[in-house]
């Protein structure tokens, strides 16, 4: 069962790369990641009263308030992300937001409160190596060349500060996020935190349905909105599946690497569905990244 689940992991969060990245690519959509966030927030609001009403599982306002720091962090990286993903191509943006593990296991070497084997050390240096190759390749790219690639996919973005600034602004709040998860998660069962954070995901939706829908008076198109919603419903059944799949410890050193893989199947999507071109540059550092996350999920950092 742990591999079926792992597989569903990672062929969800793949798909709510994909179809996050279709929902808020609109350039001319100033708000769509605030549309995105509704999205999600609904989704899992819907989860979140499963859990609680059919699955039993215990929350109150102390668990909410206990896990709200980290709620806030997660909440906030997803919603740069999904701004970021208007401004760069899913195949960059998502290795480099996958590299907030190798964050974390950095300044759990650097604060001493863990120690790593020589293979972890290695994948740490590579996605750091990685991500780092991205952001000259990308500053260093010729305009001209640019254009030409992205002319298949449609659709062109221009160089910008942002572009890689919102990604590494998603990994570092992730990783942050993921550091104070593992303090907290001591003393919150693991369902009630999930359900925490879920409740105070739907608590974001509404704050931003209410400032872009009811303030600034914008629409929602069904049409547009609807590959938001099917991103949403892939980002929460493969946090599901990636719960029950770790949940298998015996097998844990098998499924994590499998799942971690996911930005692998990001990049392959991007390719196939919206069409877009990298240089083999890019590849590089994005094969360099991918394999330091692998490795470091066969180690489950």
């Amino acid at each position: 069962m742990w591999f079926w689940l792992s597989l569903i992991a990672l062929l969800c969060w793949s798909g709510s790369d994909l179809f996050s990245k279709i929902g808020c690519r609109d350039g001319s959509d100033r708000y769509s990641h605030l549309k995105m966030v509704i999205a999600v927030g609904v989704v899992m609001g819907l989860h979140a009263a499963w859990e609680v009403f059919v699955g039993g599982v215990e929350i109150s306002w102390q668990i909410i308030w206990t896990y709200l720091p980290v709620s806030l962090l997660y909440i906030l990286s997803m919603a740069l992300g999904y701004l970021g993903l208007r401004y760069i191509e899913l195949s960059i943006s998502s290795p480099i937001c996958n590299a907030s593990g190798a964050l974390v296991a950095v300044t759990a070497i650097l604060t001493g409160s863990d120690e790593y084997p020589v293979p972890v050390l290695i994948a740490i240096a590579l996605v750091c190596l990685g991500v780092i190759g991205l952001g000259v390749v990308e500053s260093r790219e010729d305009e001209e060349l640019r254009r030409a690639r992205q002319e298949a996919g449609n659709f062109r973005y221009a160089k910008s500060w942002l572009a890689l600034a919102l990604p590494i602004a998603y990994c570092l709040l992730d990783a942050a996020g993921t550091y104070a998860d593992n303090l907290v998660l001591e003393t919150l069962d693991e369902g009630s935190a999930n359900v925490a954070y879920e409740l105070t995901f739907l608590c974001a939706g509404v704050f931003c349905f209410v400032y872009a829908v009811l303030v600034k008076k914008q629409r929602l198109v069904p049409k547009a909105e609807l590959p938001k919603y099917v991103g949403a419903v892939c980002e929460t059944a493969g946090q599901l599946a990636y719960i029950y799949a770790i949940a298998d410890t015996e097998h844990l050193a098998m499924s994590a690497p499998i799942i971690s893989a996911y930005c692998m199947l990001s990049v392959v999507w991007s390719r196939i569905f919206l069409k877009e071109k990298l240089s083999w540059k890019h590849y590089l550092m994005i094969a360099v990244v991918i394999v330091g996350i692998v490795i470091m999920g066969v180690y489950d950092v």
